[in-house]
């Protein structure tokens, strides 16, 4: 038949259609080519276009356009695609559900980043677990743009996020609203003397977290918006732990750009002080999100009603 042999590269089980069908048009998404795809999977290549031939007859619709000798994904194509791994990812989540049921246990995946797990959501989370002391929670941790990637593939079931993400494609509820500012050590001497505005700054060291973190991308669509980059600043240390910058900040090693929430020990005991300039003035909320669609929308909805 049209899904025969065609192995699940998402679950890793026996072939289905559902699971071939995500597996095929997933994986030709991924490459933008057929052939590739069909490697990939270990599949032929003409069982890769029965795959998504069958999917355009069922669906009444072109899932890929050839321009300039270039494959690309139709809108419809990206739909069919979000709409199928959603149908995946909840397909797992009943599984697990139907295991945990067995035991009276409910599990729930959840992604936070960095700041929101460590400074964020340590009281509502443990609030949660005495209110539900039969679930059983998993936290995963990573930035934003991790996390995005866990829940788009089904290993997580809940992202708490700060940074930017397409809200598209995403079921979303405020989580809350932080300060995010520039922030130095209390006896931190300016270069040029008191700054004014971020181009006073460009020329102090900026401590700041990898590409893909929430708390970066805030910085850099704020720079961009004043026209500015990140290499604007002449020298800078990238730092894919927030506990490491804020130790490098006490010790005068440069300036950085967070969340308010990260530092508000330091602040109080004046080891640490805000920068405050006349062109800066930010706030961004931090936001639970799942997938559209999911079968799974109102347990996520009442998880978010008992920690918001």
């Amino acid at each position: 038949t049209v899904w025969a042999g065609a192995p699940c590269s998402i679950c890793r089980t026996s072939s289905s259609m559902l699971c071939s069908a995500i597996c095929s048009l997933g994986t030709v998404c991924q490459t933008m080519n057929f052939t590739v795809a069909a490697k990939q999977l270990n599949i032929t290549q003409p069982a890769v276009s029965q795959h998504i031939h069958f999917l355009e007859e069922e669906y009444d619709t072109a899932l890929f356009i050839y321009k300039n000798k270039r494959l690309s994904l139709t809108n419809s194509g990206a739909l069919l695609r979000k709409r199928l791994l959603t149908m995946k990812n909840d397909e797992k989540a009943i599984k697990e559900e139907l295991k945990s049921n067995y035991h009276g246990i409910e599990t729930l995946s959840i992604g936070v980043t960095m700041t929101i797990g460590e400074y964020a959501i340590v009281d509502k989370l443990s609030d949660f677990l005495n209110r539900h002391p039969k679930t059983n929670i998993h936290i995963h941790y990573g930035n934003t743009s991790q996390l995005l990637h866990l829940l788009d593939n089904g290993q997580i079931n809940i992202a708490i996020v700060e940074g930017n993400y397409p809200k598209e494609n995403y079921t979303h509820k405020k989580y809350r609203t932080e300060d995010y500012i520039a922030v130095c050590a209390a006896t931190h001497n300016f270069l040029i003397g008191q700054p004014h505005t971020i181009d006073d700054l460009v020329c102090e060291r900026l401590l700041l977290r990898e590409k893909g973190s929430g708390t970066r991308d805030i910085l850099e669509q704020s720079l961009i918006a004043r026209g500015m980059r990140i290499s604007d600043f002449i020298h800078y240390t990238e730092v894919e732990n927030m506990h490491t910058i804020i130790g490098l900040l006490k010790k005068d090693c440069g300036i950085s750009f967070l969340y308010k929430i990260a530092v508000e020990n330091e602040l109080h005991s004046g080891v640490l002080k805000e920068i405050s300039l006349d062109d800066f003035r930010m706030q961004h909320d931090f936001d639970i999100i799942w997938e559209k669609q999911s079968i799974f929308t109102d347990r996520y909805i009442s998880f978010c009603e008992e920690i918001i």
